[in-house]
């Protein structure tokens, strides 16, 4: 997935909302999934992430976020499928049986974490790294150590992934074939985790080093510039978030 949790500059709605409402909107969706039981409630956030990334231009991210999610969900959904017999019996198994609702919490599963998934990938999409940091020092009071660890562990995602792209095909240069089964790739990958694991570190050190000659220990809330207010935009979408999670408690306790 290139460009992963690389910031994609546009001008759409959730570019423009306030960084800290984005965030906390996106774990608000996050809640509600993990509380409903209701497909129908699910298939309301899809949905819901499906006009976001319209909007947004970025329904090709948003399509490999959600096969790749699906796909890890799939061995969640296996094991939940194989191990928790539940409902009417469909096929025995010598440790128990599949039943029709072990097929409906394994469906769950996989749609639950693609709901749930998109929402908060898409922030990260939308939103500068030092606009979120600042964004939590400023308006939520994070401590600003919190903050700066948080947003350089997901920028080094990316970074760690372009250096292993590019191992790969300098291997590849050499004559190396990755085509093939999955076995097979993980065989030859892992021996490049060696020279990935070296320039890590030297990153990180040059990251640190960098961060301690600008000053980082003397950083406060007060040292940022720029403002964070919040408009009606932010305050709708959080509202439309509450509203969601509300929902979500309603439905499980009825149900």
């Amino acid at each position: 997935m290139k460009g992963f949790l690389e910031y994609v500059p546009g001008e759409s709605f959730l570019h423009t909302m306030n960084p800290v409402a984005k965030l906390v909107a996106a774990f608000l969706l996050v809640i509600a999934c993990f509380t409903t039981s209701n497909f129908i409630l699910l298939a309301v956030v899809i949905a819901l992430d499906a006009v976001m990334a319209v909007q947004c231009k970025m329904v090709q991210q948003t399509i490999g976020l959600a096969k790749a999610v699906a796909a890890f969900s799939v061995v969640l959904a296996l094991i939940a499928l194989l191990f928790t017999p539940q409902g009417d019996v469909l096929a025995p198994l010598p440790w128990g049986y599949i039943g029709t609702a072990s097929v409906l919490n394994a469906a769950f599963i996989v749609v639950r974490l693609v709901a749930c998934a998109v929402p908060l990938f898409l922030v990260f999409y939308v939103t500068k790294l030092t606009d979120m940091a600042n964004a939590l020092v400023k308006v939520l009071h994070v401590p600003y150590k919190h903050a700066f660890t948080f947003m350089s562990t997901v920028h080094f995602i990316p970074v760690f992934m372009n250096d292993m792209a590019g191992i790969m095909e300098a291997q590849t240069a050499r004559g190396v074939e990755f085509d093939g089964g999955l076995v097979k790739k993980v065989r030859l990958m892992i021996p490049l985790c060696v020279p990935l694991l070296v320039s890590s570190v030297r990153k990180t050190n040059s990251a640190a080093i960098a961060a301690e000659v600008r000053g980082f220990n003397l950083r406060t809330s007060a040292s940022g510039y720029k403002e964070y207010p919040f408009a009606a935009l932010d305050v709708a979408a959080l509202a439309g978030s509450v509203v969601l999670v509300a929902a979500a408690v309603a439905l499980g306790v009825l149900l």
